[in-house]
């Protein structure tokens, strides 16, 4: 659609308007007595901070259309590249140990780049508002048959949007309709595309299919002669009673009951750049002092060994040594009984790891090794994990992708111990709904959540 890319245009050309605009009053009013031969790094950082904020827009799709015609959508996508910029521009002056920019200079850059988008996604809304107003943006569809399907197409069409459908009404053989309708029944099947010539129509929705009636075929290719969108709603709902996904092998249609975006290569690509970066920090900046000690308190306590090694399964069932600080003393309890509260088997050094996350930590090696991520559905110790996969029928799905250090479920209030099947049940809830609806959004709210939970303190962490 044209207004697409229109709207596209405007948001990529304000969102570097205000950062090359701030870069060049701050070299007016910061910069005016600095030394000429310093200005080759103010040069760089202006060429660095445009590249990347271009480079990660690109990765993240942020101005692609269907992001652009969801605020919240663009809201989000705008915020985790603005971050990821901030973290890169970070990165940038540390490595190239570039101490001649002013440091005024680099937060006023960063901070009023920050209020600048905010701004201009205030004036995403003044767009939405004016073109919403003016009906710019309406379509004007009719759908085709009057059933159950028809009626719930109608409610989503009722159902506010940046570019919205106005029904006109329904085309359906009198005879078929026993009820008063609340869009008016325009005429019967055969005069479907006088009608929708007549009205100015820009899409027909047939909830009828070519199996019901013959002649939806001849009207379908007709109405694309006349330049008429027309596409055929399938009622499933005789079949399947929940959500269903589309795909397409090449021209073939498959349906299936769940979508995985992490089945995507770029999203992998996407979720395993995290994991490296944050592991790769995590290990040189906390690990490499923390190990030590922690593993002198271990050591002074028990005499025992640093780190718990337990094999789990991962992704795809593959078993994995999975690696924690040592928090309990020697049991032969550990491969099949979890951590209950006031647990006789902990330390007293292993209760504050526990309590802290702490005893978490050594994970990030496993991350960085690629046999865990940062966030994803928990990994159960093997004897678990066969007990529970018999209980419960869709236990094993959650190891379609790699387990996690933090997850959806753990947000949730589904940490630790699990008492009962219920709650267990209630974990994998979360965890399918995590893998059929990730995003990398998702993943840095939750581990947003975790620190906050974390600094809080979690009653189910012992």
């Amino acid at each position: 659609m044209q207004f697409e890319r229109y709207l596209q245009m405007i948001l990529i050309v304000l969102d570097f308007v205000v950062l090359n605009l701030l870069y060049l009053i701050c070299q007016i009013v910061i910069t005016k007595s600095i030394f000429p031969y310093y200005m080759t790094g103010y040069f760089l950082y202006w060429t660095i901070s445009n590249a990347l904020w271009l480079l990660l827009s690109l990765f993240f799709r942020t101005y692609a259309d269907k992001v652009i015609l969801s605020f919240e959508t663009f809201t989000k996508r705008t915020i985790v590249v603005y971050l990821l910029w901030i973290i890169f521009i970070m990165f940038y002056l540390v490595f190239s140990r570039e101490l001649n920019i002013s440091r005024l200079f680099i937060v006023i850059t960063i901070g009023f780049f920050g209020v600048g988008l905010l701004l201009n996604r205030f004036i995403y809304l003044g767009i939405h508002k004016y073109f919403k107003n003016t009906g710019a943006l309406i379509k004007k569809v009719i759908i085709l048959g009057y059933n159950d399907t028809a009626k719930k197409l109608t409610k989503y069409f009722e159902e506010d949007g940046l570019i919205s459908r106005k029904l006109m009404g329904y085309i359906e053989n009198r005879e078929n309709i026993q009820e008063i309708t609340h869009y008016p029944v325009l005429a019967g099947i055969p005069d479907t595309l006088q009608i929708a010539k007549a009205l100015n129509i820009q899409e027909i929705f047939s909830t009828i299919t070519p199996e019901q009636n013959k002649d939806i075929y001849s009207l379908m290719y007709q109405a694309e002669k006349d330049c008429i969108r027309f596409k055929i709603v399938p009622n499933l709902s005789v079949f399947i009673t929940r959500e269903v996904h589309l795909e397409h092998f090449g021209e073939i249609p498959i349906l299936s009951l769940r979508t995985e975006p992490l089945d995507d290569v770029w999203n992998r690509a996407k979720k395993r750049g995290m994991d490296i970066i944050i592991s790769f920090f995590v290990i040189v900046l906390i690990l490499s002092w923390l190990i030590p000690l922690v593993g002198l308190l271990i050591f002074i306590e028990s005499r025992g060994s640093v780190f718990f090694k337990q094999l789990r399964t991962g992704k795809n069932n593959r078993p994995f040594q999975c690696i924690k600080f040592t928090s309990m003393k020697p049991n032969k309890d550990s491969e099949a009984k979890q951590a209950t509260k006031n647990d006789s088997r902990l330390t007293r050094i292993g209760k504050f790891l526990r309590k802290t996350s702490l005893d978490e930590f050594p994970q990030f090696i496993n991350v960085l090794k690629g046999e865990m991520s940062i966030v994803g559905p928990r990994p159960h110790p093997i004897v678990l994990n066969d007990k529970y996969k018999q209980i419960i029928d869709q236990y094993s799905i959650r190891q379609f992708i790699k387990p996690g250090i933090t997850g959806w479920a753990q947000v949730n209030g589904y940490r630790g111990e699990t008492k009962d099947i219920k709650q267990m049940e209630k974990r994998i809830e979360y965890d399918l709904f995590y893998m059929e609806r990730w995003t990398l959004w998702l993943d840095v709210k939750i581990l947003f959540l975790t620190v906050y939970y974390i600094t809080k303190g979690d009653k189910n962490a012992y």
